[in-house]
């Protein structure tokens, strides 16, 4: 039955980093279709390892460190691959503060999507809050400082993980903007960069976007290996996809929506679980497959209909 849970928490946090990193793709074939043949080569050999092996290797680990900094640098990445009961006894006591701000991440990224970025409407009402957007600010100061509020009087720490949790947020928000207008630069050709630099974008770019996967991958489970195993497996399959016919993957237009969805859910998973509420560790995965099963089931339905219309005309 334990096999069976880890491949469960291996299988989601897979699917989890494909979806949430579909985005990712589409900048890297872009970005990749202006370069030559042997720099396109030289992203996709060594992208694969810079993004497996060193970006989402050591995010987790200096996660661990920041939230347990009496280990030190040696004694935090031990920790990350020990079974010692008590190296696991203060990881458990410092889980609700990087519960707490992973949460608070991931629910500001999806109210983020909701009020502000251009969507194909998937649910009934999204249409209404997007035209709303200016009410997004308010929205995630008024739920900072309610979660603010709450947290203090059960730890100071808490309260300043969900902090940390929105600085990130807007931190990592203002790197992806600045790679939207730098991809749209690079692609109209008023931007002009060597293929080092490119590659080196395209790296910084990778680091900015896997922040969302590493920290939903603590919702799944606190195992270091789990994490780099799954989201490793993820990463691999997104760089496969930059190489592939990513248009395709853009045909299911919906598949955004049940990410989104995704991190929503996984966000309040988290910040019920820093607050004591004891989640079972089979929920995350199962909501992962449930919203991204029916958005991809929703998109095949209206790429179905989409050429009925096609052959009828």
């Amino acid at each position: 039955m334990e096999w069976l849970s880890i491949l469960w928490i291996i299988s989601g946090l897979v699917l989890f980093e494909i979806i949430i990193s579909v985005d990712n793709a589409i900048i890297n074939a872009q970005v990749l279709g202006t370069m030559s043949k042997k720099g396109r080569k030289w992203f996709l050999f060594w992208g694969i390892i810079i993004a497996v092996f060193v970006v989402r290797g050591m995010l987790p680990w200096l996660i661990l460190l920041a939230n347990n900094p009496s280990l030190g640098l040696i004694g935090a990445f031990k920790a990350s691959y020990s079974s010692d009961p008590g190296v696991a006894s203060a990881i458990e006591q410092s889980a609700p503060i990087l519960l707490i701000g992973g949460g608070t991440f991931l629910v500001f990224l999806f109210f983020h999507w909701l009020f502000i970025e251009p969507k194909h409407y998937g649910l009934i009402g999204e249409e209404f809050i997007h035209k709303r957007g200016v009410w997004f600010f308010a929205v995630v100061s008024v739920l900072l400082a309610l979660i603010v509020w709450f947290s203090i009087k059960i730890n100071p720490l808490m309260a300043f993980g969900a902090v940390v949790g929105s600085t990130a947020f807007f931190i990592t928000h203002g790197f992806k903007e600045n790679a939207e207008q730098a991809e749209k630069n690079m692609i109209e050709g008023s931007a002009k960069m060597t293929d080092i630099s490119k590659i080196f974008y395209l790296e910084v770019i990778d680091a900015t976007f896997s922040v969302d996967g590493v920290l939903g991958a603590f919702a799944f489970t606190f195992s270091i290996p789990l994490i780099l195993l799954g989201n490793g497996i993820g990463a691999m399959v997104v760089r496969q996809l930059t190489i592939s016919n990513i248009e395709r993957i853009k045909r299911y237009k919906y598949l955004k929506n049940g990410a989104m969805y995704s991190i929503f859910a996984i966000g309040i998973v988290m910040l019920a679980d820093s607050f004591g509420m004891h989640i079972p560790s089979w929920l995350s995965p199962a909501v992962t497959f449930g919203a991204i099963g029916y958005f991809l089931y929703k998109s095949v339905k209206d790429i179905r209909k989409e050429e009925k219309a096609a052959q009828s005309s």
